[in-house]
C-alpha cells in the first residue's frame, strides 16, 4: 500500500474512491484549452507564466508579484523548504504526507503535533508550547487532508502572530479550499503576514491531476526570490499554462462544485453512520471514518477503491478516506459497506 490514494495500476478498481478530485469531471472548457496547446508543444513555455500569472492574480484578487507557480503543489512544498531551509518543522498529524517528505529532504528536524479524534482532529491553543524560536517552518492545511476539516481563522491569526514574533515561516495548504467556499481562505491575511505562504493547485477542483499545476500566494519579495530559486527552468508545461488560464475563469463551475458536494457529502454522512460507521465532521470532497471491519480489503475484492489511512501519522488502524462522488456511485459504495 503506498502513501497516497489512488492506485488504480496496481489493483482491479472499478469505482476509485481514494481520489479526492472533482466528481463532476474536467470542464468542457479546460479539455478543449488542453487540445489547442498540442499545436503549442513545437515551442518552449513561457518561462515567465505571463498569461497564466495575470489570469491567476485576477482570479485570486492578489497582486501578480505575490504569485509563483509549480508542476502541481508537491514541486512547490519542496521549493519552499529548500528555499528555507529550516532546521525544525513542524507539522500537525495527521496529514498530508508530502509535507513530512518535503521537510525531510533538507534534513529539518520534524515535531509532530497530535490532533486526536476526540476534539475532531483540530488544531488547539496548545500548538503555541513547541512554537519556539529555533522552529523554522509551520506547516497547516486549510481543509485539512485528510479529515476534511478546516481551521478556527481567529485562532490562526493569533498564531500568524505569536511566529511572526519567533521568526517561524507558516506554509497553508488551501488546495481544497474551493470545495467549501472562499470566504474560509486566509488570502485575506495575506497582505499583513509576509511570513505567511499560501499553497493551492488546480489539480482537485477542475479533475485534472495529470496536468500538474499548482501555485502559492506570498507576499515576501525576499522569501519568493528564495523559493522561485528553487524552481527548475520551464517547469510549466503549455498544456498547465493554457489549461490554468481558463481555470482561473471558472467561477461558476467552482460554485456549482460547491454545492454539490455540500448535498453529496450530507447525504453521504447520513448513510454512513446509519450503518454504524463513525464519519468525522468534514467541509470538502471526503470523509473520513472509522470502523472496525477491514473496510478497504472487503470493498477492494469487490472492485471498490477506498484509502485506508492506516499509514497516515496520528491516524491508524480502522480509519479511511471516502471521496464525494455523484450520487449513484455514492449509494452504490453505501450498499456496498452495509452488505458486508
Amino acid at each position: 500500500m503506498g502513501i497516497h490514494g489512488g492506485d488504480v495500476y496496481r489493483n482491479h478498481v472499478d469505482i476509485d474512491f481514494s481520489i479526492n478530485v472533482n466528481p463532476l469531471g474536467t470542464p468542457k472548457c479546460v479539455k478543449e484549452a488542453l487540445h489547442r496547446a498540442v499545436g503549442m508543444c513545437g515551442k518552449y513555455p513561457d518561462m515567465a507564466a505571463e498569461k497564466l500569472g495575470s489570469a491567476v492574480s485576477t482570479f485570486l484578487g492578489v497582486p501578480r508579484e505575490y504569485l509563483l507557480f509549480g508542476n502541481g503543489a508537491s514541486e512547490l512544498f519542496m521549493a519552499i523548504v529548500h528555499g528555507i531551509k529550516p532546521r525544525k518543522a513542524v507539522i500537525p498529524v495527521p496529514s498530508f504526507y508530502g509535507y513530512e517528505y518535503a521537510a525531510k529532504s533538507v534534513g529539518s528536524r520534524i515535531i509532530y503535533y497530535e490532533m486526536g479524534p476526540k476534539n475532531n482532529f483540530c488544531i488547539g491553543e496548545d500548538i503555541k508550547r513547541i512554537l519556539t524560536g529555533d522552529v523554522g517552518l509551520l506547516f497547516l492545511a486549510n481543509p485539512n487532508n485528510p479529515v476534511g476539516n478546516l481551521l478556527d481563522i481567529e485562532m490562526v491569526k493569533k498564531l500568524l502572530l505569536h511566529c511572526r514574533d519567533n521568526g517561524i515561516y507558516v506554509v497553508v495548504d488551501e488546495c481544497f479550499i474551493e470545495f467549501c467556499g472562499n470566504q474560509f481562505s486566509l488570502l485575506p491575511e495575506l497582505r499583513q503576514s509576509g511570513h505567511l505562504v499560501l499553497v493551492r493547485a488546480f489539480t482537485k477542483i477542475f479533475s485534472i491531476p495529470g496536468v500538474r499545476l499548482g501555485y502559492l500566494a506570498c507576499k515576501s519579495k525576499e522569501l519568493h526570490e528564495k523559493i522561485a530559486a528553487q524552481l527548475p527552468e520551464w517547469n510549466l508545461s503549455c498544456f498547465a499554462q493554457e489549461a490554468g488560464c481558463v481555470c482561473a475563469e471558472q467561477a461558476e463551475f467552482i460554485l456549482k462544485t460547491k454545492n454539490f458536494i455540500e448535498n453529496e457529502r450530507q447525504f453521504m454522512v447520513k448513510g454512513l453512520m446509519q450503518i454504524g460507521l463513525r464519519a468525522f465532521p468534514s467541509v470538502s470532497n471526503f470523509i473520513t471514518v472509522y470502523s472496525d471491519m477491514p473496510l478497504y480489503e472487503k470493498l477492494l475484492k469487490r472492485g471498490i477503491l477506498i484509502r485506508d489511512c492506516s499509514n497516515f501519522r496520528g491516524l491508524g488502524k480502522g480509519f479511511y478516506r471516502i471521496a464525494i462522488k455523484a450520487r449513484e456511485e455514492n449509494e452504490f459504495l453505501l450498499r456496498a459497506i452495509e452488505s458486508l
